[in-house]
């Protein structure tokens, strides 16, 4: 039976890059999209830019442009990225739309109209020095419940714990770093309250949830389901809340609503029947594939409010765990903090996503990326054993048959056992249990390999009477390497792409996998993926080094830093750092560095070679004779080009914007910087 099924992403932030830690849930979904449509389901897959808030209108506001064009920059970047990983979304729009702003106040006047929106005064923290109010994540200081340090103003990283702002101990403002002073405005708020019993029973009728999220959220409601602030004062970037002037939506209200409004857009390009989808009692499946970190809006105050709004709820919404490196957390000193498209310009996409496959199951554990397991992997696994079936038999039928396929398979029970396994891996995929699935799918390209190697066509083919069964050998060893690289079609779509060109059948379906190929020709094979070079994975991690030797320039801390996860210090090891004013005596390119320039600097009676990310804004001839100021006490570093004895500083947003003194500024070389 046909099913009718729409699935969303997590939206994208539109204040940074994306980054490998994101890609894990864009995988994931993308997967189990694609594995639907092959199984002939009627499936939709949206997304959009997360485009409101603070830290966006801040980060506008730094580079001196407006935060339509910041937004319209990073939706570009993040469409191009996302096509590039095979992403494969029916439409990626910007919660900045007019179907956004439609949808967030429809649902927030029905909400209000039934009695679910009530307004108070607030204390609420202001920063002086900035002269604005503070988001709860532009504050941070020692949890309440379990006393960790640096958390957000909102929620604790380490216990889950959700609280206000003002019950933060030791609060600081994220923007200026000033002690918060408490000041009164009108705040309006959505009474999940209400909501309570419709929740749980929500929680009970269905598998809504992981079961891991159904305890958290057991604890939410055990802790009381607290009025929900849903404004923000001005200066805020997003839209006015109609009834409230000078106070707007909180990002949080509109961002899920943005999954409505970018299928609304989505069903004005294409006829599509929005209510169809969305009304209450519509039949058509929901599917929300999010980071578990998010859990709480999307499993508390969506559902809510969709139900208050008198609109369907979910099916179920599945989150998904973080990615560490090598088992630590991503970091920008390690190289192991890699941009989306530093990967793409060392790695092919799909390695990535079959690795992510290989590891991903059902529930929220987190997914270390191993770099030597990963190119192991790959390279045993797609290249050792899937492409070689392909590799070792398609020649022989390229060469000695003319291109033409067998027209009957030596071992149709074999092919037959191959293509009994395709429920069992369905079921699989469906659970999201695709761990399992590629170790299932990797046992039968083993057993084909093991065909090939007991048949040994490239010794039969010496016998010009054996001739026959060469031909037949070859075009089972095809056959099973089809039905391999259909069960991995949705985790390896380019791949397939060029299997379906090769065989010249068409689309790779599920259902076709029952029956094999035979008596037809097939195109000149080609090779389907190279292994991992080591070398490139090195490559990867040093240009992310110099991603963070381009961005030295100084940065705001907090939200205003664009990339969510920082290795923060304590004043007390900053006070180490040794700053020096040096006088650049030489400057050289750097072969095969896109990026770096190689500086020679002098310290007064000293001289230290060092790598530098400023190769966007100077050419070597233009440094020579200047003053910088560098760290003077940085271990030497190991680099792919050379020995980095220390790090420059310039200051600027980047790009061709980065600035470093001049000789005349009054420094002289080897003062230390105070």
């Amino acid at each position: 039976m046909s099913r009718r099924i729409l699935v969303t992403n997590a939206l994208p932030y539109a204040n940074g890059p994306l980054h490998l830690g994101h890609l894990l849930g864009y995988v994931q979904a993308d997967t189990w999209v694609r594995f639907q449509r092959m199984r002939g389901h009627e499936v939709y897959y949206v997304c959009a830019d997360d485009t409101h808030g603070t830290p966006v209108m801040l980060r506008a506001q730094r580079e001196g442009i407006a935060p339509e064009a910041l937004i319209a920059r990073m939706g570009a970047e993040h469409a191009r990225d996302f096509a590039d990983f095979a992403i494969g979304f029916d439409n990626y729009h910007s919660t900045h739309s007019e179907e956004n702003r439609h949808y967030a106040e429809l649902i927030y006047t029905r909400l209000r109209d039934a009695g679910h929106i009530t307004r108070r005064d607030v204390q609420q923290a202001y920063d002086p020095e900035a002269g604005m109010f503070l988001p709860d994540r532009f504050i941070k200081g020692t949890c309440p419940r379990c006393g960790a340090a640096d958390q957000y103003g909102d929620s604790c990283e380490v216990c889950g714990a959700t609280y206000a702002p003002t019950d933060l101990i030791d609060a600081r403002s994220a923007v200026t770093g000033a002690v918060p002073v408490q000041r009164s405005s009108e705040h309006y708020f959505f009474r999940l309250g209400d909501f309570e019993r419709f929740l749980r029973d929500w929680l009970r009728q269905g598998d809504h949830v992981q079961p891991e999220i159904a305890n958290k959220l057991r604890e939410w409601f055990d802790a009381g389901l607290r009025d929900w602030d849903i404004s923000r004062d001005a200066p805020y970037f997003g839209f006015e809340i109609p009834d409230a002037p000078g106070k707007y939506f909180y990002v949080w209200l509109d961002a899920p609503i943005g999954y409505m409004a970018s299928f609304q857009n989505l069903c004005n390009r294409t006829g599509l029947d929005f209510a169809d989808w969305w009304d209450k009692e519509s039949d058509a499946e929901l599917y929300h594939f999010i980071g578990k970190d998010i859990a709480y809006f999307h499993t508390l105050f969506w559902p809510a409010e969709l139900h208050g709004a008198g609109l369907r709820t979910p099916t179920a919404i599945w989150c998904n765990g973080f990615i560490t490196v090598n088992g630590q957390k991503m970091s920008k000193s390690r190289g192991t903090f890699v941009q989306a498209r530093t990967y793409l310009q060392h790695l092919a996409p799909e390695y990535l996503r079959y690795y992510f496959a290989a590891k991903l199951g059902a529930g929220v554990d987190d997914l270390d990326l191993n770099l030597e397991d990963f190119a192991n992997r790959v390279n045993a696994d797609l290249v050792g054993k899937v492409v070689n079936i392909a590799s070792r038999t398609a020649s022989f039928i390229n060469k000695r048959f003319d291109g033409k396929l067998a027209d009957a398979l030596p071992k149709p029970d074999l092919y037959a056992a191959f293509a009994a396994s395709r429920e069992e891996i369905a079921a699989l995929y469906e659970r999201r249990e695709y761990g399992q699935a590629m170790r299932l799918i990797m046992g039968l390209a083993d057993r084909a390999n093991q065909y090939i190697d007991e048949n040994k066509p490239w010794v039969l083919i010496k016998t010009p009477e054996r001739m026959a069964e060469v031909q037949g050998v070859c075009t089972q060893g095809l056959n099973l390497f089809r039905v391999i690289v259909s069960y991995l079609k949705p985790v390896l779509p380019l791949l397939a792409a060029k299997a379906e060109a090769f065989f010249a059948a068409g689309e790779l379906a599920w259902d076709d996998i029952a029956e094999p190929l035979l008596a037809r020709r097939i195109e000149t094979f080609q090779p389907l993926m190279t292994r991992i070079d080591p070398a490139a994975i090195e490559a990867m991690i040093e240009a992310s080094r110099e991603d963070l030797q381009a961005a030295a320039a100084p940065a705001p801390t907090g939200p205003l830093a664009d990339d969510p996860i920082r290795d923060e210090i304590a004043y007390d090891d900053f006070a180490r750092v040794d700053l020096r004013v040096v006088r650049i005596a030489r400057a050289e390119h750097v072969e095969g560095a896109d990026k770096l320039l190689r500086l020679t600097l002098d310290l007064g009676g000293e001289t230290r070679n060092v790598f530098a990310g400023i190769k966007s804004a100077y050419a070597p001839e233009d440094l020579e004779g200047k003053l910088t100021v560098m760290v003077a006490n940085l271990a030497p570093r190991k680099m792919r080009f050379g020995v980095s004895e220390g790090m420059v500083l310039a200051a600027g947003p980047g790009g061709k914007d980065l600035f470093i003194l001049n000789p005349d500024d009054g420094a002289a070389p080897g003062m230390r910087v105070k």
